[in-house]
């Protein structure tokens, strides 16, 4: 299985793609291309173009959750679909998999922070899948639904509000999840922000895939400005969880991740990047 970072908010060094504040990753497994989030414009495209990455051949589009750094991009990538039909490019019509409540209207303070884009309009253009619970794109690869939230420490405070049939309520991110890779000699979890708290995630993925060993964790982590307190019990998780390495990137913020490099090694992630594993990280 490879992970091309197609969107992050850094860049490699001598290789010239486009970052944002944002994520979004291709993964290709055997015959099976996904692209999961897209970013906040159209610049997962053109990284994908630059990567000779063909996002007419995908087979499923995942959503981590629906906040505007991991969603705004389905815009432009509608039109480059819808485009494909009107020119008659081959082009593969893909699955939508996402939580029920990502596509809500969700806001902070007088800002609008989720899809500009309706379950009904993303509907119109690809096949819907939206389901709270662990959904099984292939024999490896789990999109891992509502995530169980079982520390005293993780995802204690709302980021804004999302309005559900009408009504604005505190938004805890229910909609926030991951995938996993499930290899031969362990877990590959790949985020988008990890609202739902990083620890969480990783020990909800152990549960769905009956397997305890971690092989790596790439995506945000969640940790800006983090209070001590969940630093300290993040990186205390982090060091008795016998992983070698992690891709901890995009909202984790500097003095978070040299908390975590203490206890485990922190690689570098960068738009350009191409992650591959096999029966164990390459």
């Amino acid at each position: 299985m490879k992970i091309h970072v197609l969107v992050d908010n850094n860049t490699l060094i001598d290789r010239y793609f486009i970052g944002e504040p944002g994520v979004s990753y291709y993964l290709e497994d055997e015959n099976i291309n996904i692209l999961f989030d897209a970013g906040y414009s159209d610049i997962f495209i053109k990284n994908a173009m630059k990567k000779q990455l063909n996002l007419y051949n995908l087979d499923y589009i995942v959503i981590s959750h629906g906040h505007i750094d991991h969603t705004w991009g389905l815009v432009p990538l509608i039109r480059m679909h819808t485009e494909a039909i009107i020119e008659g490019i081959d082009y593969k019509k893909p699955k939508f998999i996402s939580h029920p409540e990502a596509l809500n209207y969700k806001s902070y303070g007088n800002e609008e922070i989720g899809s500009l884009l309706s379950k009904e309009k993303i509907g119109m253009h690809y096949e819907m899948h939206l389901t709270k619970e662990p959904y099984w794109l292939t024999d490896k690869i789990v999109f891992l639904g509502e995530i169980d939230r079982k520390n005293d420490f993780e995802s204690k405070e709302p980021v804004g509000t999302y309005d559900e049939n009408g009504v604005s309520k505190p938004d805890y991110l229910n909609d926030d999840s991951a995938l996993v890779y499930k290899s031969s000699k362990g877990l590959v979890i790949i985020t988008g922000c990890s609202h739902a708290g990083i620890c969480n995630i990783v020990e909800y993925a152990k549960k769905i895939c009956d397997d305890d060993r971690i092989v790596d964790v790439i995506g945000g982590f969640h940790l800006l400005n983090p209070k001590e307190g969940v630093l300290n019990k993040t990186t205390a998780y982090f060091q008795n969880l016998n992983i070698k390495a992690i891709h901890a990137c995009h909202c984790t913020d500097l003095k978070s991740k040299i908390a975590l490099s203490k206890v485990v090694e922190v690689r570098e992630v960068g738009v350009g990047m191409t992650l591959t594993y096999e029966d164990c990280m390459a």
